[in-house]
């Protein structure tokens, strides 16, 4: 399985040797290939051979890019990697409105119940206890858009009556970063599955092509939260030790299906239970469930 998530920042060069990616900088790494989940380049100023992108794709991992801000820009995902690719294609296409509006139903209420439970963390148990009667009255496809104004009691909760999502500021940039890298592990994990991450249950933007996984991230954004509330608040420009803890996102604890495992494996149980659940062969998804910001450990 793989479950390394690796950041490069300094300038290097990116090749293959014997089924090893081979990082060149002041010093020369090795890392299995197989042992990698995301790979995350910094630097514009690296270089990465063509073999080098082509096993990276076969091998299922996701390659970030950044732009001049150092924020990722653009991901390199896996391409029919799937044995039955046309089958898990034709039961997306196939699923009905009702059945992806249920879905949605679930992921939106544990959404809230996730984000609840960031604010019982950070000691705001009333605004915590409105969002969990809000997660408790969502309807199929959310009409009432619950999901949005849990955001509106949420997030100024959470960092402060002043801050709204659309400011210039440290703790904006924090959280862009890390759902950026939640986005982008998610469309891997599609991708690695056979489905097509612009089709989505809910998010259908003609010109988004990750509806899909902006649909299947959503109750793993709080973790991001619950990590920028940590560490960030103070924080008003991002260094290079902040980006790497939110890489590090991927590698943290969580529960799924009852079970720890880090948040990586976490969306790949959740992509893995979508099929079925769109072919209604289960009944719900695999959704996780928030816990204290720990690393998780491989048995």
């Amino acid at each position: 399985m793989a479950y390394r998530n690796i950041i490069i920042e300094s300038p290097a060069h990116i090749s293959v040797s014997n089924h090893r990616l081979t990082v060149r900088t002041e010093q020369t790494h090795h890392v299995p290939l197989e042992d990698l989940s995301a790979l995350l380049l910094e630097s514009n100023q690296s270089t990465i051979t063509t073999a080098a992108l082509s096993q990276l794709g076969q091998c299922g991992c996701a390659v970030f890019v950044c732009d001049e801000k150092h924020l990722p820009c653009g991901v390199l995902m896996p391409y029919q990697q799937h044995s039955r690719g046309l089958s898990v294609l034709q039961t997306q296409l196939d699923a009905t409105e009702p059945r992806k509006k249920q879905l949605w139903q679930s992921i939106v209420k544990m959404k809230l119940r996730n984000q609840a439970r960031v604010l019982e963390l950070a000691g705001q148990d009333a605004a915590a206890q409105a969002l969990h009667t809000l997660a408790a009255g969502v309807r199929s496809g959310d009409p009432e858009n619950r999901e949005a104004t849990g955001a509106q009691l949420y997030f100024p909760a959470l960092f402060g009556d002043a801050f709204t999502r659309n400011q210039d500021c440290g703790i904006n940039s924090a959280l862009n970063y890390g759902y950026a890298i939640l986005r982008g592990a998610m469309a891997r994990y599609l991708s690695v599955y056979g489905f097509l991450p612009a089709f989505g249950l809910h998010h259908k933007n003609a010109l988004n092509p990750f509806n899909l996984a902006d649909d299947l991230m959503e109750p793993f954004r709080p973790v991001v939260d619950r990590m920028v509330w940590v560490g960030f608040q103070d924080t008003d420009t991002m260094t290079p030790a902040h980006k790497r803890q939110l890489f590090n996102c991927l590698n943290l604890d969580i529960l799924s299906g009852g079970q720890h495992h880090s948040v990586s494996y976490a969306m790949e149980r959740l992509v893995k239970s979508l099929g079925q659940a769109l072919s209604e062969k289960e009944k719900q998804l695999l959704l996780p469930e928030l816990l204290e910001l720990k690393q998780h450990r491989y048995e």
